[in-house]
């Protein structure tokens, strides 16, 4: 039998022409977004202040199947993209175990990370729309970092709220977002109206990705020509990055090889919805049957302890409730956690399949996860982002069980990007400095107590 390459790239003719809508073929559908004044569902006209009106739309559309890709990101996707299909043989030696490990590589663009095949597309339909700003939050800064790549791509101006223990961590993130041109603010700040509660409440406070969401809209929706855009969790963002699945399923069967076990780390749900999205299309239609795991942070456990209830996507309570797995949007993981995926909440698509049983869950320890991402760096020569490293800790633990089971299990993990900006966390840890401090049932129940009232609904 002829060997598995190494390293596989699709050629730019094979490149998907359109993106794959999972919500089209779920049995069952997310529950709609509700106006947090009225309680009523969306209407996609209502969100037009915030987001661009094509977003809007896709953000809304759980019925066409397959969205063309304007030719104009398909060209700038050919920057960067196909990404490769990598096996990992050294890493399966070094386990002794008979299964087969495939990684999608995402982190060949500055960004580092697959945030860059959304953020040029919202980029795009912005500035179609003739908008003269953007506004976002980013956390880890891989989101800030591709979004800044596409406004400056688009001459676009951008604010970033960067989630203040992020932006003292990673000096260089912002360095590079500052290259693009983006306007970095670290967040919560003095310079909106909730940054400005945020801190009366808190001086100290280390920020969330819910407070940065707050200021980001504040600053677009009162500020003529602007919108707010998202980096995860949103309908719109998990149909663009279907790309990372569909690449990937494409080259797997090139290779003549489908995946028993699809792995990937989750903060918001968007490399892991984009990645499972064909290969749960199949498990939805029947013709075939992997498991899907989610890896997330035992610090900022949404899936694994959350509460699947409406909630606001923000802590300042200005976004439409979405049904979700949540901590509740006032939750701020420690300012120790160091592994990104510090969102409180989940993708309204991806809590609905894990909710109905599609998909599983589990929770990893940061030192674990950074010594998954310590073997794994010395066995494929990548350094990877702490949030990849989670699907990295995965992964193993599904290869030992086959080295113990003798089962030759085919495994594919989503490597969203690479680790170079976050060597402080990499630091932290091969010095013995890295702990893992866990949210106790306690701090979760008092967040679960100020979950919003619904009438007739929670």
């Amino acid at each position: 039998m002829k060997k598995v390459p190494h390293k596989l790239y699709l050629t730019e003719d094979q490149m998907p022409k359109k993106w794959y809508n999972l919500r089209a073929d779920m049995k069952e559908q997310p529950d709609p977004m509700l106006n947090p004044a009225t309680f009523k569902p969306v209407k996609a006209e209502e969100l037009y202040p915030v987001f661009c009106k094509k977003l809007a739309h896709q953000e809304m559309d759980s019925t066409t199947r397959y969205v063309d890709i304007p030719e104009e990101i398909q060209d700038f996707y050919k920057l960067y993209r196909p990404s490769p299909l990598i096996r990992a043989y050294h890493l399966e030696k070094y386990l002794d175990t008979p299964a087969k490990i495939y990684y999608k590589f995402e982190g060949n663009n500055t960004s580092g990370s697959h945030k860059l095949n959304s953020a040029i597309a919202q980029a795009y339909y912005a500035k179609e729309q003739g908008l003269t700003g953007l506004t976002t939050e980013t956390g880890a800064g891989q989101w800030g970092t591709a979004l800044a790549e596409a406004c400056s791509f688009y001459n676009l101006p951008l604010t970033v709220y960067m989630v203040k223990v992020s932006y003292e961590q990673k000096p260089f993130r912002k360095s590079v977002m500052q290259t693009f041109g983006a306007d970095i603010i670290p967040s919560p700040s003095p310079t909106t109206e909730i940054g400005k509660k945020i801190l009366s409440k808190d001086p100290g406070t280390s920020g969330s990705l819910g407070c940065a969401i707050s200021e980001a809209i504040e600053k677009a929706v009162t500020t003529e020509g602007c919108r707010y855009v998202l980096g995860s969790v949103l309908n719109q963002v998990l149909l663009h990055q279907s790309i990372i699945g569909l690449e990937s399923k494409t080259a797997m069967e090139m290779l003549d090889e489908y995946p028993d076990i699809v792995i990937g780390c989750a903060g918001g749900g968007s490399n892991l919805g984009g990645l499972i999205a064909p290969f749960m299309q199949d498990k939805l239609l029947g013709r075939k049957n992997p498991r899907i795991i989610a890896v997330e942070p035992a610090s900022c456990p949404s899936f694994t302890r959350g509460r699947y209830a409406y909630d606001f996507c923000d802590t300042g309570k200005v976004t439409p409730l979405a049904k979700m797995y949540t901590l509740g949007s006032g939750f701020i993981p420690s300012a120790n956690h160091a592994g990104g995926l510090r969102y409180h909440g989940m993708s309204p698509i991806l809590s609905k399949l894990y909710h109905d049983g599609y998909m599983e869950a589990m929770a990893v320890e940061q030192t674990k996860v950074f010594e998954a991402a310590h073997l794994f760096a010395k066995q494929e020569t990548i350094l990877p982002a702490p949030e990849s490293a989670h699907a990295i800790k995965g992964a193993i633990d599904e290869a030992l069980k086959c080295r113990k089971s003798g089962e030759a299990k085919t495994i594919l993990f989503g490597l969203t990007g690479t680790g170079y900006f976050d060597m402080m966390a990499y630091s932290s840890y091969l010095e013995g400095k890295m702990n893992d401090i866990i949210p106790n049932d306690e701090e979760l129940e008092r967040s679960f107590e100020q979950l919003p009232k619904i009438p007739g609904i929670q």
